[in-house]
């Protein structure tokens, strides 16, 4: 019995401590735990909120990108279609010029050939009346020149 009774004041000495440590841990869990936990779990919310921001930021900023490229794509494609309309213009202006160089070039060719044609008809319709007229002379001055012995005619 004796176990007994020192078992009893063993735990009538220790029952102070227990109410100390209790006292304790209610105090250290009020003041400390306490907003020390509610503190984690804001920075935890806060981490990862600001992580699905970024997150949606990144998504958000990469659909941007690809809008600017789509648009970036589209203005090479207006400026390739604007470049290869104004080559074309100036290729069918190129083609016109070209067109009424030559039709005026033929047309002076043309005029030319009606020149010399009428020139050489000219020329033949003075040399047709200037031939009876040398031919006339051609006779007088043979028939006027006295036969020379040394020439024989032939």
């Amino acid at each position: 019995m004796q176990i007994v009774h020192q078992i009893g004041e063993l735990f009538l000495g220790a029952v102070p401590t227990v109410l100390l440590i209790l006292i304790f841990y209610f105090i250290l869990k009020s003041l400390f735990f306490k907003p020390l936990l509610a503190v984690m779990a804001e920075r935890e919310a806060r981490s990862s909120g600001a992580q699905k921001a970024a997150e949606a930021a990144q998504a958000a900023a990469a659909d941007k990108v690809k809008q600017y490229q789509e648009a970036l794509k589209q203005a090479r494609g207006q400026v390739y279609a604007e470049q290869e309309a104004a080559r074309k213009k100036l290729l069918d202006e190129r083609a016109a010029l070209l067109k009424a160089a030559r039709s005026a070039a033929a047309q002076e060719v043309s005029d030319a050939k009606q020149r010399v044609a009428a020139d050489l008809a000219a020329a033949k319709r003075e040399v047709e009346a200037g031939v009876s007229a040398l031919a006339a002379e051609i006779a007088a001055r043979v028939l006027q020149s006295p036969a020379s012995p040394s020439r024989e005619v032939r």
